[in-house]
């Protein structure tokens, strides 16, 4: 942790040339070695042929990859960068974070999404217009799971009663949860449900606005409180200096969550090594 109080994140140790356990391993423990916060995956399972990130590249599944790192770490933080709520189970997904949670000793943070890729969500059973009433619902049916002596819920999704899950997550009530997206719903449920909010590739000036937008939503739906207790978390859209990560720290930013140009090869490396170098403890 910087003196600003602003974190770097590490996110890919999924996909590319990281997706090879030694490699992965090796990786987590440098990240972590060279002060990194936290190690992020993301939540692709089955990649349209034609979308803009390569669809045949190696890609562990968010929830074996980050219980993999679990295991190979100690210190550093772990993150979903996001699950995709919609397209999966959520009373199965509840009892892997609380898993994951346990064995890694409380170090885990939810960050969820809605989704926005029609062929992968439609492949997983779910409607793209549903997707957002499917993440309310979820959500709030996995809080229910971790938090209620007796759990019940009864939704249009998802319902049970009389079933309980064992063990609890070791953060209580339950691991930090983040939303990530840049609409009107996303920052709503931030306000309303999250613990902290994510942005992808935004530069200062547009988190800037992000925030403002947030700030709005929090008023707008009488939870002026909740955007003090938002911990935000920024993917920058390129490498970043000394005096633009002060920039993001000087605006609200609590983490930022850095990615290599490419996930092939050794920019992943290069990365780590550079950012331990002349970003963690200069800020």
């Amino acid at each position: 942790m910087v003196s600003s109080g602003l974190d770097f994140a590490l996110y890919g140790l999924h996909r590319g040339s990281s997706a090879d356990p030694t490699t992965m391993v090796r990786r987590a423990r440098l990240a972590e070695e060279a002060g990194f916060e936290s190690l992020w995956v993301g939540d692709h399972i089955a990649l349209p042929v034609d979308a803009s990130d390569p669809a045949d590249q190696p890609r562990i599944e968010a929830v074996v990859a980050l219980s993999f790192l679990a295991a190979a770490t100690s210190r550093v933080r772990l993150g979903f960068g996001v699950i995709v709520l919609p397209q999966r189970q959520p009373v199965l997904l509840a009892k892997q974070v609380s898993s994951i949670d346990a064995l890694s000793q409380g170090r885990l943070i939810v960050g969820v999404g809605a989704g926005y890729l029609e062929p992968e969500l439609r492949a997983l059973g779910v409607p793209l217009a549903e997707r957002g009433a499917r993440t309310d619902e979820y959500l709030a049916a996995m809080r229910a799971l971790w938090g209620a002596e007796t759990p019940s819920f009864d939704g249009r999704f998802v319902s049970f009663a009389g079933v309980l899950e064992r063990p609890l997550p070791a953060q209580r009530p339950h691991p930090p949860i983040v939303i990530a997206g840049h609409s009107a719903a996303a920052f709503r449920r931030a306000v309303e449900q999250g613990n902290g909010w994510y942005g992808w590739e935004l530069s200062v000036d547009e988190t800037a606005s992000a925030l403002a937008a947030l700030g709005r939503a929090a008023q707008r739906h009488e939870r002026p409180a909740a955007l003090g207790d938002l911990e935000v978390t920024i993917t920058p859209p390129g490498p970043i200096t000394v005096e633009t990560a002060r920039r993001y720290a000087e605006i609200g930013v609590r983490r930022l969550l850095l990615q290599p140009d490419t996930m092939d090869g050794t920019a992943m490396d290069e990365l780590i090594t550079t950012t331990g170098d002349t970003l963690i403890g200069a800020v």
